[in-house]
């Protein structure tokens, strides 16, 4: 399992093999919501039981340990640094990707539930395409072994006006919905 696609479908992001990705990161400017922090567990979709553990890292920083089954399977042991922002009605992340998968940013939606459930929302591609065609965001296709990626140029704050926008809700697509630990 490779726990980079526990972080990011986690998105935090890989479950297609292709991403949405950004020049910039998230500023560390503002803080995640306290309800985030803590331990989350799903299953997947071959029946392994996937752990994220999200704990502060520094100032506006944080940290999530993606495993599965035990935090002591330190083969699968995976921690990645995030930063958060909160537009309009929407949680976002982002994190830094490894040089193989180019070395950008990216950028998830995410949601905290009343039923103590953390859901994690990818970009979705081929949408993002679409808007790169009609002039609504700025990008290059980032062409990868699998299916085409997407880089976006765009500054970050003409992506957030874009993606709080209402009419572009079906941009996301959910990847990942993790449970409290011990709820």
């Amino acid at each position: 399992m490779n726990a980079w696609r526990a972080l990011l479908a986690v998105s935090f992001l890989l479950l297609s093999g292709c991403l949405v990705t950004f020049k910039d990161p998230i500023p560390a400017n503002e803080p995640a919501p306290i309800p985030l922090l803590g331990e989350w567990s799903r299953k997947n979709e071959w029946g392994e039981q996937l752990y994220l553990l999200i704990t502060r890292a520094g100032s506006n920083v944080y940290k999530a340990r993606a495993y599965v089954d035990s935090l002591d399977n330190l083969d699968s042991l995976e921690e990645y640094g995030f930063t958060v922002a909160h537009h309009g009605r929407r949680w976002y992340l982002s994190a830094g990707l490894p040089k193989s998968k180019g070395a950008n940013f990216a950028i998830a939606g995410f949601e905290l539930t009343t039923d103590n459930e953390l859901v994690i929302y990818n970009l979705d591609v081929d949408r993002i395409l679409q808007e790169l065609e009609q002039g609504a965001l700025q990008g290059e296709v980032v062409a990868s072994g699998q299916d085409d990626g997407v880089l976006i140029t765009s500054p970050l704050d003409k992506v957030f006006t874009y993606l709080d926008d209402q009419a572009n809700s079906d941009v996301f697509i959910e990847v990942a919905r993790y449970q409290r630990v011990g709820d």
